[in-house]
Parts: structure tokens; sequence; C-alpha cells
């Protein structure tokens, strides 16, 4: 009985060394991954941003001044990164565990842990993410203005405007994606087994689950901005995720719905191959000093 203990014990000390650097790992390996990608494709959010809002493209800025909130994003993106892959690499094996270790390559794994993990990311997301759009649109010249108008205007909770919002976009969007991209992988890996699948292999498959993650999420992501934004070009306010994207559909039909779909998938396959790109490297190199 003794010895049962003891290798109870010892299990359990095993699993919280392994969770404990995995959590490290993928700490510096997502904030990493996170602003490499926001930051040097920055200026296609900006396209696609404006494509969405209310107002049409060009008075929202059209090609002009492509990188204005780039701050925003910049400061944001790191602690969102980071919190999303240590929820998710710390989610994956504990519900595998939970399942008794036979659903390591379960697609209910990895669809759950990914959209627990994006959902703890919003936390930090969502207020930089609403100073960035409001940039990107024009209406503010700096970060600081566009801060101290948020604040008057609704207090610390204006920073969180399309929440629900962005919940509703980023969760479908991790649910198609990390099964894909884990699916991808692992085809990959049975196609060569006498190595691993590499940094580049790894970003291919990004970037193919991005690419139709976000092509399958456009509306919701088109809703997302205009809740953001708050107003339509006549001062009508947005409320609520359904209906906007009901009004979204009745003043443009689908086209508006999927209102600045070329940017957005163009922008997800590129970010998914830098993003899981750095971040394998990221978290293979982090874990060769370990």
């Amino acid at each position: 009985m003794g010895d049962v203990a003891i290798s109870r014990q010892r299990r359990a000390t095993q699993t919280g060394a392994k969770i404990g650097s995995s959590f490290a790992n993928s700490l510096f390996a997502g904030a990493l991954a996170g602003t490499t990608v926001n930051v040097s494709l920055f200026p296609l959010d900006t396209i696609k941003t404006r494509l969405q809002a209310p107002s049409g493209f060009t008075a929202a800025g059209g090609f002009r001044r492509l990188h204005q909130g780039i701050a925003s994003a910049a400061l944001g993106s790191a602690p969102a990164s980071a919190l999303f892959f240590c929820s998710y690499e710390v989610l994956k094996p504990a519900l595998v565990e939970a399942r008794g270790g036979a659903a390591e390559n379960s697609p209910m794994v990895h669809i759950i842990a990914a959209s627990a993990a994006e959902a703890v990311a919003c936390i930090t997301s969502v207020p930089t993410e609403n100073v960035k759009q409001k940039l990107q649109v024009g209406r503010f010249g700096g970060t600081a203005a566009c801060v101290e108008a948020i604040v008057r205007a609704e207090g610390a909770r204006g920073f969180f405007r399309g929440y629900s919002a962005t919940v509703a976009r980023e969760v479908p969007f991790a649910a198609i994606q990390f099964p894909i991209y884990e699916a991808l992988k692992g085809c990959w890996a049975r196609s060569q087994p006498d190595r691993s699948v590499d940094t580049y292999q790894a970003a291919v498959c990004g970037s193919v689950a991005g690419a139709t993650a976000g092509l399958a999420t456009c509306p919701l992501d088109v809703a997302k901005t205009r809740l953001m934004l708050g107003k339509d070009q006549h001062g009508r306010a947005y409320r609520g995720v359904l209906p906007t994207l009901q009004r979204i559909y009745v003043e443009g039909g689908l086209a508006g719905l999927f209102a600045g779909v070329g940017p957005r998938v163009a922008w997800m396959s590129a970010g998914g191959f830098v993003f899981l790109g750095s971040y394998e490297q990221a978290k293979a190199s982090l874990m060769s000093t370990v």
C-alpha cells in the first residue's frame, strides 16, 4: 500500500513539474509569437478593419496611415498570446489525463482547451483591441486621446465594449483552427515516422488552419468590429451580437457579413504561419535550454 502511495506521489510530482515547465515555456513562446505576428501583419489588419467599418473603407482611412494604432496592438499582443498558449498547453494534458490518457489526439480535447484558452486571453486582448480599432478608422489622433475619450465617455467598462462579441468570435475560431492544426501536424508526423514535424511544417499547418477558421468566422469578426466602434456613420448604436449580425445582413446582405474577408483570410493565413511557426520554434528553443 505504501509503494502505491509513493508511486502516486511520484507521478503527481512529475506531472506538476511537467505542467510548470510547459506553462513557463508557453508563456514566453506565446508572448514572442503574438507580438511577432501582430506587429508584422498590422497593415493587413488595418485594411480589414476599415473595410468592415460602417462608414466605408475610404471614409475610415483607405490606404492612408496603415500603421495607425500599432502601439496598442503591440502592447496587447504579448500578454494575450502568452495567456492563450500557457492556458492551452496546461489544459490540453489535463484534459487528456482526465480521460485516462487515451484521448491525446482527440479533436474534442483540442476544441475545449483552445476555446477555454481564448476566453481567458480575451480579458487582456479586448481593451487594447478597442483602442486599436478606434485608431485604425481615424476616430482619434493618438493612443492617449483615445484612452482619455473612452474613460470620459464610459469609464473602465468602455475598454470592454464588444467583449461578448470578441469571445463569440474567438471561441469558434479557436474551435476550428486548433483541431485542424493538430490534425494536420499529426498527418504530417505519420507521413515521416523517422523524424518529428519541424518548424516550417508546423507553420504551413498553422497557415491552412488559420485561413479556414478566418473564413468561417468572418461574419462574427464584422459584428465585433461594429460593436467596438459603437455607432454607424449616422450615430445609431450597435447593440448585441445577434442584433448586429441581423442589422449588417439587412443593410448589406452576405457581402456585408463577409466585409473584409480577403484581407482577413490573408491575415489569418499569414498570421497562422508566423504565429504558430514562431511559437513552435520559440518553444523548441526554450525546451532545449532546460
